[in-house]
């Protein structure tokens, strides 16, 4: 596997990572289970494509065919996680109330089973543009101290 292939993949882990103290520094737990899922502060995604970008940049230089087919996919990948997954996941969110607005208004019972409910739509897919922001700051570090640990003589 190439440098800048791993490079994105070690940030991609990383974001993942960093996802862990977020969380329990919202909630109050650890919840390990959010490193397998998509969505928050950083994207993971916008991380990988950034570090990828970075590190070509700085090894091929700017004016290559690679850092422009890096750039392009990088930001495709971001305005996807932003923009189409998230309203997927907005979407996963509405559906989920109205199933139980529905079965309150068949005058059944609140047992909370919606908020036990394995099968309910996942809710989170997508990110704020600020998470967005946050992972491409993210690969661009990484992507760098990559270039200059490995690369830079």
């Amino acid at each position: 596997m190439n440098k800048p292939m791993k490079t994105a993949l070690l940030t991609i882990g990383l974001a993942q990572f960093i996802k862990i103290p977020l969380r329990m520094r919202s909630t109050g737990k650890w919840d390990w289970n959010v490193f397998f899922e998509t969505g928050g502060m950083p994207s993971s995604h916008s991380a990988g494509v950034s570090a990828l970008a970075t590190y070509i940049a700085l090894s091929r230089g700017i004016k290559t065919v690679d850092f422009a087919l890096s750039t392009v996919f990088g930001l495709i990948v971001m305005y996807d996680a932003q923009g189409v997954r998230r309203q997927a996941g907005e979407l996963g969110l509405k559906l989920n109330e109205l199933e139980e607005e529905v079965e309150r208004l068949a005058g059944q019972k609140d047992r909370h089973y919606h908020d036990r409910k394995s099968a309910r739509i996942r809710e989170r897919l997508g990110h704020q543009p600020i998470e967005v922001v946050g992972g491409s700051l993210l690969g661009m570090i990484t992507g760098a101290l990559s270039y200059l640990l490995f690369e830079k003589k």
